[in-house]
């Protein structure tokens, strides 16, 4: 467009300098017209500038979910409780030639207040970052893999267990019966406490738009636990350095136990107090966790399968299934982790959420507290000193509230 102008202008400053000097013949008209069409017509001919690729992908979505439940002289019995949860899934990807990366951060965390407990309590708790790289085989759909991912939680968690000797609270006292259930509560986890950290090299095989499955035959793996008192529950091993002293101080505690048991402090001989004190200051260091190592390394092969099938423009449904079998502990069974989640816009902003979590680790070993009476009998039949068993672990959450998602134009 700027060669055209400047043509323009030229040939009107030319027509009329030669105007002003000397007689304009037709055949000069004519030779100018020329002139001034032909520049046209090359401008036009001129391709436009190709518009600049875009290589990045992104997309962030996010949900703040409420719950409320009231209940006035319901005779089916029941507790008044709130629920406030949020999530984020944020995405960002990258695709040139022969290379991909794909990226993926989600975040959960949600609170409960219930009125049989005074307190308010966490329900929901997730990190979750997965980082994917590809480079393009000669087999279609199959990509060389490096898979990348790190899970842990933002807080504390607890068991909520009803502490003894609430009955004897003025119930007028809030404050000391929040305190009650405060000091009952048992921690569960914190944050990096675990934290699970893998990386693995292997294949990606994507069939179809919606479904990937990343086989990783070569995958390193960590599991931190930062709190010492929660390394037995997710199955760290005793170190080397304190190995001595752990089966020292567990030795005295299985010859004395019976005798603490019985203790009476009124008839008790020195020898048998000194017994009992030392006894106890075992057990607290016991209890504390200090003797396990902080981390656990992990080298084994591992499966992953990813579903997302996008319904319509309202309805989502999006599944991940991660099997993990531990080399290092050839007959240990595989841990299993199974995420589900089903949105449905319901409208602009307002959705409706289902996620499940289920998972199996072989290295856990759940509180009997957190089980069902029928479970606790059944390992107490096997184990009368039993607090803790192996199972599998299932969480469901049906949400409603606020969403809105930012995506990057195509």
């Amino acid at each position: 467009m700027k060669k055209i102008v400047l043509t323009f202008i030229g040939i009107a400053v030319a027509t009329l300098s030669a105007m002003a000097q000397e007689e304009v013949t037709a055949q000069d008209v004519q030779a100018a017209a020329t002139e001034a069409a032909e520049a046209l017509t090359a401008a036009e001919e001129t391709p436009a500038p190709a518009p600049k690729p875009k290589f990045w992908t992104t997309s962030l979505q996010t949900n703040l979910n409420f719950g409320q439940t009231a209940l006035v002289n319901w005779a089916a019995g029941g507790y008044n409780n709130i629920t406030l949860a949020a999530f984020i899934d944020a995405n960002a990807n990258y695709a040139k030639d022969k290379f991909k990366w794909d990226n993926r951060l989600q975040l959960d965390y949600g609170f409960l207040y219930s009125a049989d407990k005074p307190i308010i309590q966490k329900n929901k708790d997730r990190i979750y970052l997965q980082s994917n790289a590809a480079l393009d085989t000669p087999v279609k759909n199959l990509f060389y893999s490096a898979d990348f991912s790190f899970k842990t939680q933002f807080d504390k968690n607890y068991n909520y267990v009803t502490p003894k000797g609430l009955d004897e609270i003025d119930v007028d006292d809030k404050k000391a019966i929040r305190q009650a259930w405060r000091d009952a509560r048992e921690l569960t986890m914190s944050i990096c406490s675990p934290a699970y950290i893998t990386l693995g090299l292997g294949i990606k095989w994507t069939p179809k738009p919606w479904f990937t499955l990343n086989f990783a035959p070569l995958t390193g793996g960590v599991v931190i636990v930062a709190k010492p008192v929660l390394r037995n529950t997710y199955g760290m091993e005793i170190s080397k350095k304190a190995k001595a002293e752990y089966d020292e101080k567990s030795a005295f505690m299985a010859a004395h136990k019976e005798e603490v048991e019985a203790y009476d402090p009124g008839t008790a001989t020195q020898e048998q107090t000194d017994i009992y004190n030392r006894y106890n200051m075992y057990n607290a260091w016991m209890a504390g966790g200090s003797y396990y190592r902080a981390a656990r390394f992990e080298l084994g092969a591992q499966l992953k399968a990813d579903i997302k099938v996008d319904v319509n423009d309202n309805f989502t449904y999006s599944s991940q299934i991660v099997v993990f079998y531990n080399y290092l502990k050839p007959k240990q069974c595989p841990r299993i982790a199974w995420d589900n989640r089903i949105f449905w816009k319901l409208a602009k902003y307002f959705s409706l959420t289902l996620s499940t979590n289920l998972l199996y680790d072989p290295e856990v070993n759940i509180p009997l507290t957190l089980a069902t009476q029928s479970r606790r009998d059944k390992e107490l039949k096997k184990d009368a000193s039993a607090t803790t068993f192996k199972g599998v672990q299932f969480k469901e959450f049906l949400e409603l509230g606020f969403t809105y998602t930012i995506a990057s134009k195509k």
